[in-house]
């Protein structure tokens, strides 16, 4: 790993001026602000205003005031802003890395991918909306007299709550399907990376979108969130299992629906005829990228016991070889965890692992020469369940590797976890991986791959299992759980019920006929 760090310079196209633009988006009415640091250095960036319960009651009307005219705009014109709204992003691209970098300390590869996500969005919901969000008429109960129309409507304001792991992907790309079905959106990013989602809303309103109808509100979790859940329609969460139950409460009580994308124990099962130098590079993406700041990132690898150490040695020394310090260039493998706080959340789980005995292979230490938040890529053997990393989402750059005897303890050890959001099968006969793969409780499954073919998979929904999870992001689901379904029923003769001088038992065998013949013919 880089041993020094050279003096850094923020990104030109972060000026002062940008910032200031920025954090105006935000009701502050009270004047209370919380200072955003450059992650890299511990730099003062710009003070974020903090909001009230009444700033974001406020944001909620003035939302659900341009909802309105905006759920009777035709869905082609709302389209159109979004297919504006593509070629802006994809311009603005670097621009928004550079903010995404200097928030969330994240290196330039992983921020740049970030800044593709809502662009792939769009794209996606351009070519499905229409078909989607257009009425339905079906048969009814009774053929030729009865039909039923299934209607698409907008749920109203969509309450969106983002991470600081992945704010422009989380707080854009989910607001997109809201937005396009007709909704208005409040999103409360994390207060430490806020000027990517604030920039996002941006260029979305240079493409067209109507001011007013995405509003920001920033302030820490318990002081914004039950005010932002009592007033929404709908809410999308990504974040921890804990705070994800309570968030499920309180909507719960609303009666409102709400989307989950919780924590996940991410196993990664290298199976006997495995490319091995394959299985090594994406275990490192895996394990370090985005400094292991991701949901679906690997923290289990499980190796057949004739390749565990072969896998191990080659693993231990490209994780060495990592170059890890803070820089606005393509260089860095690894960057930053996001704050001080978490970096020593990180180095609680591996202290924690080497007092109960585990072995550190690699890393195990913080980076203070590279930057208050650095931590070293780390890889463990020897953890158990009775270990903090063993059994709880670390979220960083540490990874544990297990052997294992047959494919069916493989499987039992991937599933020994209250997690289920993602996990990786690598084999050479890829039949035989996808049947290890379907085994495995979780919502997303990749084959020789750790993470990206599933999640960028945007046609089908994404979401977790057990306690990492309800609902999905993507596919036909992530635009549609966005709306109410009405069901508008038609019956063009009365037929319900005994003719005149019929019998209730003559009316009653012919009705019992009648279903009879409809599924002989297939009709009901």
């Amino acid at each position: 790993m880089t041993l020094t760090q050279p003096a850094l310079t923020r990104p030109a196209s972060v000026t002062d001026a940008l910032l200031r633009q920025l954090v105006a988006r935000v009701p502050g009415s009270t004047g209370a602000t919380w200072t955003l640091t450059e992650v890299y250095t511990g730099d003062a960036v710009v003070g974020l205003p903090q909001s009230t319960p009444g700033d974001i009651e406020q944001a909620f009307a003035t939302a659900r005031a341009a909802q309105r005219k905006w759920a009777a705009t035709p869905l082609k014109q709302r389209l159109a802003v979004f297919r504006r709204a593509h070629a802006i992003f994809v311009g603005n691209a670097r621009t928004v890395a550079d903010l995404i970098q200097v928030e969330s300390g994240k290196n330039r590869r992983m921020a740049i991918e970030e800044t593709c996500d809502p662009a792939m969005v769009m794209s996606h919901y351009l070519k499905r909306a229409a078909k989607l969000l257009a009425s339905t008429t079906r048969g009814g109960p009774v053929p030729l007299l009865t039909t039923s129309t299934e209607i698409r409507q907008p749920k109203g304001v969509v309450g969106i709550i983002a991470p600081w792991n992945f704010p422009f992907a989380t707080g854009i790309s989910d607001a997109v399907p809201a937005l396009v079905a007709g909704n208005a959106v409040v999103l409360k990013p994390d207060n430490k990376t806020a000027l990517s989602p604030l920039y996002g809303v941006q260029l979305l309103e240079e493409a067209g979108l109507p001011e007013g109808l995405f509003q920001v509100v920033c302030g820490e979790g318990p002081d914004v969130g039950p005010t932002l859940i009592d007033h929404a329609d709908y809410v999308m969460f990504t974040g921890s299992t804990a705070t994800g139950k309570i968030i499920g409460e309180r909507a719960g009580r609303n009666l409102i629906g709400c989307c989950l994308e919780l924590g996940g124990k991410n196993p990664m099962i290298v199976l006997d005829d495995a490319d091995l130098d394959a299985a090594v590079r994406g275990a490192v993406f895996g394990a370090f990228g985005n400094t292991g700041q991701i949901c679906m990132h690997i923290e289990r690898i499980y190796l057949p016991r004739s390749r565990y150490d072969s896998f191990k040695d080659a693993f231990v020394a490209k994780a060495r070889a990592l170059d890890v310090r803070a820089s606005y260039d393509f260089g860095p493998d690894m960057g930053s965890l996001v704050s001080v706080d978490h970096m020593r959340r990180v180095q609680s789980h591996v202290d924690d692992a080497v007092a109960k005995g585990a072995t550190v292979l690699c890393g195990g230490s913080p980076r203070p020469d590279l930057g208050p938040a650095f931590f070293e890529p780390t890889i463990l053997e020897g953890v158990t369940k009775d270990m903090h990393c063993g059994v709880t989402e670390t979220f960083g750059p540490v990874v544990a590797l297990y052997k294992y005897g047959t494919v069916d303890e493989a499987v039992a050890l991937a599933n020994d976890t209250d997690y289920g959001l993602n996990a990786s099968v690598w084999g050479g006969d890829v039949a035989a991986a996808c049947g290890v793969a379907s085994r495995i409780e979780s919502g997303n499954l990749n084959i020789n791959d750790i993470l990206a073919t599933a999640y960028a998979s945007k046609g089908t929904p994404s979401g977790g299992l057990k306690s990492s999870g309800v609902g999905a992001r993507h596919g036909d689901q992530g635009l549609l759980k966005y709306t109410d379904a009405k069901n508008m029923a038609v019956l063009k003769k009365q037929v319900m019920g005994p003719r005149a001088g019929q019998t209730y038992e003559k009316y009653v065998q012919g009705m019992l006929s009648g279903l009879k013949i409809m599924r002989r013919l297939r009709i009901r």
